[in-house]
């Protein structure tokens, strides 16, 4: 094998299908990247078995074939390089000679054979979707994607399409988060899965910012994401996902308009006297115009407050802090509603429009579990 092409798209490939290699294995070449030259093209894959990237970069082939080599390695020797293109070339022993400029270093690499072979995801359950507005609807939900491995499907998200639209919802067991965006093309077809969350935060980087299109395809086992010139390929959660449309309260006594940047500043100002290791929740005191807030611990006490458009009859609530930033910093409004009906029953937050694409349910704290 033996090819050059220009070294920031190499190390862009290269980084990119980083993402899915094992840092440490007892398998050595899952920690490492498979490099494919043929028809002026490299592929760049990496595959931890969990997760497979997929990614190409233009180059000169003189000589097609293949090789393994060590992610790290072979990234930072390219990271270094001093001149704008490299030429790699691999010896029938598997030696290979990475040249650029002056500088030239000698590896050694796998068998292309060897390396473990990606899933092929074949289907006619497919649909499109701005990547941009992909990236944007995984940022708003994948705060509330569970880390608990016990119960296995609620550390992925739920993907469902409807009527033209698709819906990501994530739950926790503590919050719910769901965010509904209508499709381009108006596809009718009716799709449901769950994706894993270490999937969706690679996505998530994957996209761009831009006007191309992701393509998701389902597979029996497996889902592919096509962007751009990467696939990423992930195994699909099985199991019963929560029934969150009747998780979500259909109506409430309380609603109240806020400003988000608000409502964030106080809450963090009464949450520095908090900490991981302290769980003290914040008390929201909620009256007629105004949210007071205070927080208690072993360091000290805090109070705050954030106006608001509504009256709620001095409605008592406590919060975990934590839970509730992340929340309010997903929400891409300005102005919020948040809807309350007891100090024991959810709170949700959604736009203060009458048509919103998210929503959020975050679950109180009970206050007396903390009072003396």
């Amino acid at each position: 094998m033996k090819f050059t092409c220009e070294k920031f798209l190499l190390l862009i490939a290269i980084l990119t299908a980083s993402r899915a290699t094992a840092a440490k294995s007892p398998v050595p070449l899952l920690e490492g990247l498979l490099l494919e030259a043929e028809d002026g093209l490299i592929r760049i894959s990496g595959y931890d078995l969990k997760i497979g990237i997929v990614t190409t970069v233009p180059a000169e082939v003189s000589e097609t074939g293949g090789i393994v080599l060590n992610a790290r390695l072979f990234g930072e020797i390219i990271r270094k390089a001093p001149g704008q293109y490299v030429t790699i070339s691999v010896n029938p022993r598997f030696v290979t000679s990475i040249v650029s400029e002056i500088s030239e270093f000698e590896i050694l690499g796998s068998p292309s054979s060897d390396y473990p072979e990606l899933p092929s995801v074949e289907g006619e359950d497919s649909f499109e979707i701005n990547e941009a507005l992909l990236k944007r609807m995984i940022s708003q939900t994948s705060f509330a994607v569970s880390d608990n491995e016990s119960r296995p499907i609620h550390t992925g998200a739920l993907f469902e399409t409807d009527g033209g639209e698709l819906s990501i919802v994530a739950v926790d067991g503590y919050r719910l988060a769901l965010c509904r965006e209508p499709l381009d093309n108006n596809e009718s077809q009716t799709l449901s899965f769950v994706v894993p969350g270490t999937a969706l935060n690679e996505v998530e980087k994957v996209a761009s910012d831009g006007e191309g299109k992701a393509v998701i395809t389902l597979g029996p086992k497996h889902i592919q994401f096509s962007i751009g010139n990467t696939i990423l390929i992930t195994r699909r959660l099985e199991g019963e996902f929560l029934n969150y449309k009747n998780a979500i309260p259909q109506s409430s006594k309380y609603q109240f308009i806020l400003d988000k940047g608000e409502f964030i500043s106080a809450v963090e100002r009464v949450s520095l006297i908090l900490s991981d290791k302290i769980k003290s929740p914040v008390k929201c005191v909620i009256g007629d115009g105004v949210i007071k807030m205070s927080t208690a611990s072993e360091l000290g006490k805090a109070s705050d407050e954030c106006s608001i458009d509504g009256n709620g009859d001095e409605l008592e609530i406590g919060f975990n802090n934590k839970y509730l930033i992340e929340a309010l910093k997903a929400a891409p409004e300005n102005e919020i509603r948040l809807e309350l009906t007891s100090g024991v029953t959810p709170c949700i937050i959604s736009p203060a429009g009458d048509e919103g694409n998210f929503l959020y349910m975050i679950l109180p704290v009970r206050l007396k579990a903390y009072e003396n």
